[in-house]
């Protein structure tokens, strides 16, 4: 079955209609021998840096609804055969957030079938599409260990008042995507940074102070066609914010964080919500003027530059006055300690990265988007209705 999914000339109904041919007696045997090789390739994607919603984003991108939300179930199969204990949390998380919608047992292909009400010919059809996307995937930096690598805790139990911290600040985030007014949006956003910065700070001090060994991790955070590179300047101006450094794949579509777990967490946060934002704000520009030049790429592509740019330049006076509020003394040791590991971590992942300069060719593209960052007073002691 791998065999024909890797064909050169691969033509994969093709390949489903001659292969049922073959086993037409044999439905049971061919339905074990595809959850075999999906099984066998999933494993085979782990090994080479995937993890579950890397393999579940990047299928959304170059594979159509149907093979990826096989995949996805796919994916959610293969991890059962392993303990909750011999899952990373975040591994598990990833997993979890696949299997939302409930998935059967294995087999899998004929029962797929049959709930969606579709043919043989077409599971098998997109069983050997889905093999082929697995079989040709690029080698990623590992960041998470690999399932049964080690041994993890059953279940971290959340902190009350972190969790509350969390909530408020998903709150904030989703009214600042839900308002049709930017100045708002911009001034939840900042009340969500300021609450996210010092969480972070008192998290780290509490840390320092028990004696807690620093310690940096890695995520991936993907980015949606068009303009993958003007999209990660923003994702980069809240990485920097929060005392993140961050590393693109222009080609693949997503960006590396890393940084304190804390950190990244809220990285993905809120460059989620203002990605939202901005297109709408772009949008939003494009509609308030009458000529063409507002919908070309390079008006686009400057506008997001520009509105990545004066975010990043808030947010981090935000991150700025929140720090000044700290023990001086106490945090100095801490903010090191973070970036040293947060340095060593991306050292050691990135170790051939190279600096790459964005640059701006629509003077009006940029007005108008650091217009758009600009409207607010980002006043972080503002009361924020709600």
């Amino acid at each position: 079955m791998h065999h024909c999914a890797m064909c050169p000339d691969h033509d994969a109904e093709s390949h489903a209609t001659e292969l049922l041919d073959e086993c037409r007696d044999w439905a049971h045997d061919l339905d074990v021998a595809a959850d075999g090789a999906m099984a066998v390739a999933i494993g085979g994607a782990w090994q080479a840096g995937w993890a579950p919603n890397d393999l579940h984003e990047f299928a959304r991108r170059r594979l159509d609804a149907s093979s990826a939300g096989y995949l996805a179930e796919a994916i959610v199969l293969e991890s059962r055969q392993y303990a909750s204990t011999a899952l990373h949390p975040r591994w598990r998380a990833e997993v979890a957030a696949l299997s939302a919608g409930g998935i059967p047992d294995a087999p899998q292909m004929w029962g797929w079938a049959s709930r969606q009400g579709v043919h043989h010919r077409t599971a098998l059809t997109v069983v050997l599409k889905v093999l082929r996307f697995l079989g040709t995937l690029p080698i990623l930096e590992p960041l998470l260990p690999l399932p049964g690598a080690a041994q993890h805790v059953a279940s971290v139990a959340a902190n009350e008042a972190d969790a509350k911290v969390l909530s408020r600040v998903r709150g904030l985030l989703a009214k600042a995507e839900a308002t049709e007014f930017t100045e708002e949006a911009e001034a939840l956003s900042a009340k969500a940074q300021e609450l996210m910065s010092r969480y972070s700070l008192h998290h780290a001090i509490r840390d320092h102070q028990r004696s807690d060994a620093m310690e940096a991790v890695a995520r991936r955070i993907w980015i949606d066609n068009p303009y993958v590179v003007a999209k990660s300047a923003l994702v980069q101006s809240v990485a920097t914010a929060n005392r993140c450094r961050m590393v693109c794949a222009e080609k693949i579509g997503f960006v590396a964080v890393i940084g304190a777990d804390c950190d990244v967490d809220f990285v993905e946060l809120l460059s989620t919500s203002l990605l939202v934002q901005a297109n709408r704000a772009m949008l939003a520009a494009g509609r308030g003027t009458n000529g063409r030049q507002t919908r070309t790429r390079s008006f686009r592509q400057s506008f997001l530059l520009s509105y990545a740019a004066r975010i990043g330049e808030r947010l981090t006076a935000t991150s700025a006055t929140v720090a000044t509020e700290m023990d001086r003394d106490a945090l100095l040791p801490v903010l090191a300690a973070r970036s040293q590991a947060t340095d060593d971590l991306t050292d050691r992942l990135f170790p051939t990265t190279v600096p790459r300069e964005l640059s701006v060719s629509n003077g009006a593209g940029w007005l108008a988007g650091r217009t758009a960052a600009d409207l607010a007073l980002l006043d972080v002691h503002r009361p924020i209705a709600g």
